[in-house]
């Protein structure tokens, strides 16, 4: 059909109008008038059911949407030469929507009852023929005239709300086969087994396993029919009659999720978008845009020449997950960020991908390796085999890799997936060995100091002694260690996940030298590629800004509990002889008096006279 008119700037036009109720009784050939269609205005763009009137009113006043060459939602098939389309839509779908698109984008609107899988999808394995069939399925309304859910999509809300609802899986049986004699013509499964059959074909599944109570390995593959820990013996199941675990891992399996971003052409497309459509223009507006995506581009010119290869990023932390903040309990989520999608899409709760669930209570520590290692075996397989993957925006197949650029945590965090320890004296991973730090006798706990090391050569702060430890700088910013400098470094230390390992320090037979500041040897390094990542670990921004936005906040207000200036930091710039004016002076009665200091928002001098604090207080009522 002459699609022309879409691009007309004068919609007011006899000409446009005309065309517009040509493409309305087209798009109603098999449809009575009552029925209602995807709107494919700039506004709607094929994301709302519309009336017939409706949808011509919001073409005339808001114009056709120009992305929308092929009108698969309307009646229109694509042609056999054709092999990539763009039409229009958002990610912001929800559920039934979505699974329309994608069988519509892989098998055309119309033609998807009598589409021939064996003659089209050649080279396809079975697993994935499967998975196509139900998509071609999944199309199909509910029953005749059913307008609100698809025969999958049914099905799936079926399924949440068995979740929702904690249905036994009998009595979800019971109302499986009490619909499917009210809907003869539906064709929905009859048992739970049959539905749940169908979402995990579907990629939508995730294994249980269970994992010692000590976090020293899972009841996986050969070790699965153990009934007690290889390493420390601890029991497998809780004390009583059944077998309940003791502590479970949940995996949800990446390549499917992976294979499942392609299956919509929408989504397809916009996987491309950091090659295709991305402005490189010099400023940091993507992951693209850092030194760290593009020395690995250059390292491994071979999977950049795809720009479908997937990159991810790796997000972990522990939370509560009753909202009970004073019950200590710590379950952990490992979250996949694919990179490729737009700075709009990428973080969007909708495209994170959960990858690990770690049970509570007490949160896994540096055996968090344990836990990864289901994650890290699928990202060594797609790193060196890859995976056929069906490309809906090109109608191809290919052959799909992902790499793992970095991870994204909270400075504890930091040290449980890298291995070099966050607490004691070199607890910078940056300056490593040579951190300049200073045990503080009175508040317990090290003090970090020479950061002026990284201002310019001649920056004025280089020269303050009163402002910072009372002397100049003159040192240099220390080296950044490379991946394979820092392999070299962990080469001898144990890991945390490999049962020989853990053994070995269960029974005392390894000790880590006295300086050094390496605790094992991360999982990550088993990763062909890991060593050549840049900047394979990173502190999370949102934790970064509220912890230091909260100390100055809490300091400034004098916040009991939370400032940092209280007697023993007073008693520390004593015990360093700087800043002799905020040192405590002792008074006649034998308690010392602290003088506030310039950023006190308080200049009611009775107040800080009345909250003198005598010697042997302490910190116990400390506040100025």
């Amino acid at each position: 059909m002459d699609k022309s008119w879409i691009d007309s700037k004068n919609r007011n036009s006899e000409e446009y109008r005309r065309k517009v109720d040509e493409f309305l009784e087209f798009a109603y050939k098999d449809k009575t008038e009552d029925s209602r269609i995807y709107c494919p205005c700039c506004d709607c763009k094929n994301r709302y059911f519309v009336s017939k009137v409706d949808a011509k009113m919001h073409i005339i006043v808001r114009g056709f949407y120009n992305k929308y060459r092929v009108w698969v939602y309307h009646g229109e098939t694509y042609n056999s030469q054709q092999t990539t389309s763009s039409f229009g839509g958002t990610s912001d779908m929800d559920t039934d929507d979505n699974m329309v698109r994608m069988v519509q984008d892989v098998f055309g609107a119309n033609n998807s009852h009598d589409f021939g899988l064996e003659d089209d999808f050649v080279g396809m394995d079975e697993k994935t023929r499967r998975y196509m069939k139900i998509l071609q399925e999944a199309e199909c309304e509910l029953y005749e005239g059913c307008k609100n859910f698809t025969k999958l999509a049914f099905i799936v809300h079926l399924l949440q709300l068995k979740v929702l609802g904690s249905w036994p899986d009998n009595s979800f049986t019971l109302l499986l086969q009490l619909l499917v004699k009210a809907f003869p013509h539906a064709k929905l499964p009859s048992s739970f087994y049959e539905a749940k059959k169908i979402t995990e074909d579907l990629g939508f599944t995730y294994h249980t396993w269970d994992v010692c109570p000590n976090d020293c390995m899972i009841f996986r593959g050969e070790d699965s029919k153990l009934k007690e820990c290889e390493v420390c013996e601890s029991p497998r199941y809780k004390p009583g009659g059944k077998q309940i675990a003791a502590k479970q891992i949940r995996y949800f399996p990446l390549k499917p999720r992976l294979q499942n971003l392609f299956l919509s052409s929408e989504i397809a497309s916009l996987m491309k978008w950091h090659e295709k459509e991305r402005t490189d223009d010099g400023v940091l507006r993507h992951p693209a845009d850092s030194q760290a995506w593009k020395s690995f581009d250059n390292k491994y010119s071979s999977f950049a020449s795809d720009c479908r290869n997937i990159r991810l990023g790796l997000a972990a932390d522990g939370f509560n997950p009753f909202r009970t903040m004073n019950i200590s309990h710590s379950t952990w989520p490992v979250v996949l960020i694919p990179y490729n999608l737009p700075p709009w899409l990428c973080m969007k709760q909708s495209n994170l991908i959960l990858s690990v669930l770690v049970d509570g209570p007490k949160a896994p520590g540096n055996r968090i390796d344990v836990y990864l290692q289901p994650l890290i075996e699928e990202l060594v397989e797609l790193w060196n085999d890859g995976i056929c993957t069906y490309d809906a925006s090109s109608k191809q197949m290919f052959n799909l890799r992902a790499a793992l650029l970095w991870t994204i945590s909270d400075f504890p965090a930091y040290g449980n997936l890298s291995g070099w320890s966050t607490k004691g004296r070199y607890a910078c991973p940056y300056c490593g060995s040579t951190t300049r730090s200073l045990w503080l006798k009175h508040s317990r706990k090290f003090c970090y100091f020479g950061h002026r090391i990284f201002l310019p050569p001649n920056h004025r702060f280089r020269k303050l002694r009163a402002s910072f430890d009372g002397t100049r700088e003159y040192g240099n910013k220390p080296r950044r260690l490379s991946g394979s400098e820092m392999y070299e470094e962990v080469r001898e230390v144990l890991t945390d996940y490999k049962k020989e390992d853990i053994k070995k320090r269960h029974n005392g037979e390894f000790h880590l030298p006295s300086d050094c500041n390496w605790k094992k040897k991360s999982i990550f390094f088993e990763l062909p590629y890991w060593m050549d990542n840049l900047v394979p670990h990173n502190i999370d921004v949102m934790h970064t800004e509220r912890n230091f936005m909260e100390n100055v906040l809490s300091t400034i207000l004098g916040i009991a509990g939370k400032s940092k200036d209280h007697l023993n930091a007073r008693r520390d710039l004593k015990e360093m002889g700087i800043r002799k004016a905020l040192h405590p002076t002792l008074m006649a009665s034998g308690k010392e008096r602290i003088l506030p200091a310039k950023f006190t928002m308080s200049k009611d001098e009775k107040l800080v006279a009345d909250n003198t604090i005598s010697h042997e207080q302490g910190l116990g009522d400390q506040q100025i």
